[in-house]
C-alpha cells in the first residue's frame, strides 16, 4: 500500500497539515518508542497529565505515518468509511481557520519504527520537546528489517537526537542498548529504573495475592533525590509496567506535579488490552493476558511475571515471534530455555513455537507437559481440556498469531 501514489498523496496532506496545525497552537510534544512497552507507558505518562493540563495521546495503533498526524489534527479513535479522510482534512483545515479553544496543550504521541527511516520522519514531523525510549533488547522487535540489533537502536536514537536543548529525554537505565544512546542527545538526561544510579529508582518491589493466590497489584516505592513515595497498582502484574509507571512519574517531574500527586493519579492506571491483564478463567484460573505482542525482551519478562505464582500450577500458552528475521531460531529457542526453568506445563502455538517446545524439552521440561498447536484455532478447541482447577495460564504471542481467541475461550469475565 505505501507504494501507491495515493498513500504518498494523502501522507503529504496529513504532513503538511499536521506542521500547520503543530505551528498554530504549539503544544507540547511527548514522543515514545521503543521495541516493546510504547503503549503501556504513553497510557501511563496520560494518566498522570490528563488531571493537570488538556491532553490528548495516540489512539490504538495510530503511530506510524498516518497514525500520528491524524492524533495531531484530532482525537480520533479509528478509520472508518470512506468519507473518513475528507472529514479528518475538512476539520483541520477548520481548526487553522477557526481557533479551537479546546486543542490539547500536551500530545502524547506512539512511534512505532517498522521499517528505517520512520522514527526520523515522525520526529522531524512532530519536534517533540520530552522523548521516551522504553525499552530495544538483545534481539529487538522488528529486526527482520534492520540489518542488525545496532541498526534497531541507531533509529530509536533520531527521537533523542532531535531534541531541543532544552528538551528532556527520558531513558531507561536498566535496558542497556537504551542506556548507550544517552550520548546521542543534547537535551536533559532523566534516567529511570531498579539501578541505585537512576534518577527516578524503583525500590521495594511487591507482588500481593489474596488468601486464594489470585494477584491484587503490585507494591513499590520510588526514589528521587531524598524523596521516597509508595506506590500501589491495582490488578496490575509484571516489571514492565512498572517501567511504564517510572517513565510517566519523569514526565510528572519533569512538569513539575508533586511526586505523591503523581502517586494518586497513578493509583487507578490500568494497562491496554491484551498487555498483561489480569482476568479470571474457568476452573477457577488467573489467566494473564498478554497477547497483544511479543519479542524476546517481552517473553522473559512474562514468564519472569508467570514464575511469582507459588500455590498454582504455572501454564504458560507461547505463539510464534514475528519479525525476527535471522534471529528467529536463536530467540525461540532461548524463550525454551527459559519456559523449562519457570513453567509447569507448555502449550505452543505456530510454526516457530514448535522451536521453543523443542528447546523446553531439551533444557528438562518433560515432553508430556509440551503440547504443540499449528494455528489458535485449533488450539482454542483443545485446550480447555489441558487446563485444570487453579492453574494460572500466561497468554503471549505475536499478534498475528491471534492468541486472544484463546483468552476468549478460557476467561469467565
Amino acid at each position: 500500500m505505501k507504494s501507491r501514489p495515493v498513500f504518498n498523496i494523502l501522507k503529504n496532506i496529513l504532513r503538511l497539515l499536521a506542521q500547520w496545525t503543530l505551528a498554530k497552537y504549539k503544544p507540547a510534544v511527548i514522543g515514545i518508542t521503543g521495541s516493546v512497552g510504547k503503549t503501556s507507558t504513553k497510557e501511563a505518562v496520560y494518566a498522570v497529565l490528563k488531571g493537570e493540563r488538556r491532553t490528548r495521546r495516540s489512539q490504538g495503533n495510530f503511530n506510524n505515518e498516518l497514525g500520528v498526524p491524524l492524533t495531531i489534527l484530532g482525537d480520533y479513535k479509528e478509520i472508518r468509511g470512506i468519507l473518513f479522510w475528507p472529514k479528518v482534512i475538512f476539520q483541520a483545515l477548520g481548526q487553522l481557520v477557526v481557533f479551537n479553544k479546546n486543542y490539547p496543550e500536551i500530545l502524547v504521541l506512539e512511534m512505532a519504527a517498522d521499517r528505517p527511516g520512520d522514527i526520523e520522519y515522525l520526529t522531524r514531523l512532530t519536534r517533540p520537546k520530552i522523548g521516551i525510549i522504553t525499552a530495544i533488547g538483545k534481539i529487538p522487535v522488528h529486526v527482520e528489517f534492520y540489518p542488525n540489533p545496532a541498526a534497531v537502536a541507531r533509529e530509536k536514537a533520531h527521537l533523542i537526537e532531535f531534541l531541543p536543548a532544552n528538551g528532556f529525554a527520558i531513558l531507561n537505565r536498566d535496558d542497556d542498548f537504551v542506556w548507550d544512546l544517552r550520548t546521542k542527545t543534547r537535551a536533559h538526561v532523566v534516567s529511570y529504573g531498579f539501578k541505585e544510579d537512576a534518577d527516578i529508582q524503583i525500590l521495594n518491589f511487591e507482588y500481593k495475592f489474596d488468601e486464594n493466590e489470585f494477584p491484587e497489584g503490585i507494591t513499590f516505592k520510588i526514589q528521587y533525590g531524598n524523596v521516597f513515595v509508595p506506590f500501589h497498582l491495582y490488578r496490575v502484574m509484571g516489571k514492565p509496567q512498572i517501567y511504564s509507571v517510572a517513565a510517566a512519574v519523569a514526565v510528572g517531574i519533569v512538569f513539575g506535579i508533586n511526586l505523591v500527586k503523581i502517586s494518586d493519579y497513578l493509583s487507578n492506571y490500568q494497562p491496554p488490552d491484551h498487555r498483561m491483564r489480569i482476568l479470571k478463567g474457568i476452573k477457577n484460573s488467573v489467566i494473564l493476558d498478554d497477547c497483544y505482542n511479543a519479542s524476546p525482551i517481552s517473553m522473559k519478562a512474562a514468564l519472569e511475571t508467570l514464575s511469582s505464582f507459588t500455590q498454582r500450577r504455572k501454564v504458560a500458552v507461547l505463539g510464534d515471534m514475528l519479525e525476527l528475521g535471522k534471529y528467529t531460531t536463536e530467540a525461540h529457542e532461548e524463550i525454551g530455555k527459559e519456559a523449562a526453568k519457570k513453567v509447569d506445563f507448555l502449550i505452543c502455538v505456530g510454526a516457530a513455537a514448535r522451536l521453543i517446545a523443542d528447546s523446553a524439552i531439551k533444557h528438562g521440561l518433560d515432553k508430556n507437559k509440551v503440547l504443540i498447536f499449528n494455528n489458535s484455532e485449533s488450539a482454542s478447541k483443545m485446550i480447555k481440556k489441558a487446563i485444570t482447577n487453579n492453574d494460572v495460564i500466561l497468554v503471549k504471542g505475536s499478534h498475528a498469531m491471534q492468541l486472544e481467541k484463546i483468552v476468549e475461550e478460557l476467561k469467565i469475565e
